[in-house]
């Protein structure tokens, strides 16, 4: 759809998307208005939950991959020969550890996931039916 503009006998004529586009801009430098206060706050909301648990399993599988890594290291190079047989423990503990972790980076994101969306499912509820109205 087409929208005409008429000043001093010359006619602008805008398509649909730089109708959207215009808009896009004109609503950047207008005052939020309530509903939208409201939705930004929910998408704030939303990603909060999902950002804090993709973090922590993040930083549980980076650090056990990187024991996994070491462990392995201690064992199969001249690093853990020159420390002697006790590296080879070490390793291998290492490596469990590390695995460990790294196994359950999955399991911790769920769990932080469904608790944070438990803790704020009120308010989630609350700014949806708001928003519903």
């Amino acid at each position: 759809m087409k929208k005409e503009h008429r000043t001093n006998g010359f006619s602008y004529t805008y398509s649909a998307e730089e109708q959207a586009e215009i808009k896009r801009i004109r609503d950047k430098y207008t005052p939020p208005t309530e509903s939208t206060d409201a939705m930004e706050r929910l998408r704030r909301l939303d990603a909060g939950v999902t950002q804090t648990a993709q973090t922590v399993s993040l930083i549980f599988g980076i650090v056990g991959a990187l024991l996994l890594g070491f462990g392995m290291s201690l064992i199969m190079t001249d690093l853990g020969s020159s420390l002697g047989n006790i590296s080879y423990v070490f390793g291998i503990l290492l490596g469990l550890i590390g695995g460990t972790l790294a196994s359950l980076a999955y399991p911790v994101y769920n769990a932080i996931l469904t608790a944070k969306r438990k803790k704020i499912a009120p308010e989630i509820i609350r700014l949806t039916d708001e928003l519903m109205k």
